[in-house]
């Protein structure tokens, strides 16, 4: 086959969405569940208790396993509060310029795969793709005028199919009726009355850049007030239990201290054996309703040296 030949067959064969396979080469790290898209299929119930870690807290344990480029701050959101959070499964997008001729060589892979083309509106191809819990992560550059990634009517495909907000490297329109939207919020860069027509959708369930963040289809995003933060799938129980962790090793520091077992200069510096083993056996006997599983929290005790 000449090299002509073989660009024109890859050229054909390259789908508008990551494929299983390389879907599950982004994230072998991944050994659990996942999705027939291959996407990984991080736990409902660890997502629900990522919502009560702090960014800092995942944000510096991340930082200390090596992943530098998880996050990204300085967000306007949809509906402003103090306790506005997002947690789910990541499903990325990646937003160009648009080129005509680029433009028509993706509808035609559209219509060979069978997608709603009619009026080029490939904007919808991601939306169509949701689940719930997902989260829809898109790139469109920060793009501003004619270039929002959504207005009330995306907005609302969004919420009905995945029960999420949504984040995006860019601008939003219609924020009145958004804002209608009952438990629907956006992580976005600013508002703009246009609509998307200089911008078009390139593919999805593929790396993005999410300013000088990273993000994989699979990944967990947790986005509070503080900012946006990627959590690699394979990472994710170790960031819930470890903040779990921390929140209980810091009960029982109070309870000591009042107690008078230790000061407050021995709880908060390095614990000896001895401390390490109370702590154990404190947690182990904990009155109140523990966060974790008891199984997981015999894991980590062990794999702590508790």
């Amino acid at each position: 086959m000449t090299i002509a030949a073989a660009s024109v067959f890859s050229a054909v064969a390259q789908s508008i969405e990551g494929s299983p396979e390389y879907i599950r080469n982004l994230t072998a790290k991944w050994d659990g569940e996942r999705f027939e898209n291959g996407r990984p299929k991080v736990s409902d119930d660890l997502i629900e208790r990522l919502k009560k870690v702090t960014i800092e807290e995942s944000w510096a344990e991340l930082m200390k396993l090596g992943y530098q480029n998880q996050y990204e701050g300085d967000w306007n959101l949809l509906h402003e509060s103090e306790d506005a959070v997002l947690a789910g499964r990541v499903v990325t997008a990646q937003f160009m310029p648009m080129r005509p001729d680029l433009e028509d060589a993706i509808i035609e892979q559209g219509k060979r795969e069978g997608r709603m083309w009619e009026q080029k509106r490939t904007v919808s191809w991601v939306i169509n793709s949701l689940v719930k819990g997902d989260v829809y992560v898109a790139d469109t550059y920060n793009k501003e005028w004619l270039g929002t990634a959504i207005g009330s009517n995306l907005g609302s495909g969004v919420f009905n199919a995945t029960g999420n907000g949504m984040i995006t490297y860019g601008h939003i329109r219609d924020i009145e009726r958004l804002q209608k939207i009952e438990g629907f919020n956006v992580w976005c860069k600013g508002f703009d009355p246009s609509y998307m027509r200089q911008t078009m959708l390139v593919n999805y369930n593929v790396p993005v850049r999410i300013g000088k963040a990273i993000a994989l289809p699979g990944d967990v995003v947790l986005a509070k007030r503080g900012g946006v933060l990627f959590i690699p799938p394979h990472l994710v129980e170790h960031i819930v239990l470890t903040a779990e962790f921390t929140r209980l090793s810091d009960e029982f520091g109070e309870e000591m201290i009042k107690k008078g077992i230790y000061t407050a200069g021995q709880i908060d510096s390095a614990w000896s054996d001895e401390m390490n083993k109370r702590f154990g056996d404190w947690v182990r006997s904990y009155k109140g309703k523990l966060p974790m599983s008891r199984e997981q929290l015999e894991k980590y005790l062990k794999d702590r040296n508790f």
